[in-house]
This record gives structure tokens, sequence and C-alpha cells, in this order.
């Protein structure tokens, strides 16, 4: 799977659960930290896609606030929630992470 696409697809579940979080709960803050990261992921994508500088970054950013935010709650409250996330921002990580090891952004 190509990295544009691993990123949107973040995104997209990074957005929808915070959008679902403040339908819910009526929370604030989870519908700006999605949508916040989000908007990381999408433009990582956009600038993957189109071959343009810094999109694995912005991505490899995108993972490392998530992984943040989400990891130490995980740990703290074993919920089902924080897990899954802490699962996406690992997923994030080791993919974007690698592509920025191997220096794949300028393919």
């Amino acid at each position: 799977m190509a990295l544009s696409q691993i990123a949107y697809i973040l995104a997209g579940l990074t957005a929808g659960g915070g959008t679902i979080g403040y339908v819910r709960t009526g929370s604030v803050p989870s519908i700006t930290a999605g949508c916040t990261v989000g908007a990381l992921y999408a433009l990582g994508g956009y600038r993957i896609q189109n071959k343009q500088p810094y999109g694995v970054e912005l991505a490899l950013l995108a993972s490392i606030v998530l992984a943040g935010s989400s990891i130490p709650r995980a740990i703290r409250t074993a919920k089902p929630l924080p897990i899954g996330l802490s699962g996406l921002a690992l997923f994030g990580l080791w993919n974007f992470g690698m592509a920025w090891k191997n220096n794949v952004s300028a393919r």
C-alpha cells in the first residue's frame, strides 16, 4: 500500500473518530484533536502523493502527536478507545518512520 493511501486512511479514521467522540459525548477536545491530527495526516498524504517535500515528515509528526496523547492514556486506563488509537499511532509511526529513515519522501 502506498504511503499516501496510508496517510489518507489514518486521516479519515482520526478525524472521523474525533467527530464521533464529539457527537456522542459533546467533547470539544475530541473533535479538535481528531480533526487536527487528521488534517496533518491528510496534508502529509497530499504532499507525498504530489511528490512535494515534507509529506512523510508531516505524517510522522501526526503519528507522534497521536502516540503521545493515546499511549499513556491506554496504559493508564486500559480502555478500548485509547488502545485502538495507540494501535493506529504505532502503525503510522512504523510506516512513516521507516519511510523517513529510508528517505522515501522523494519517490
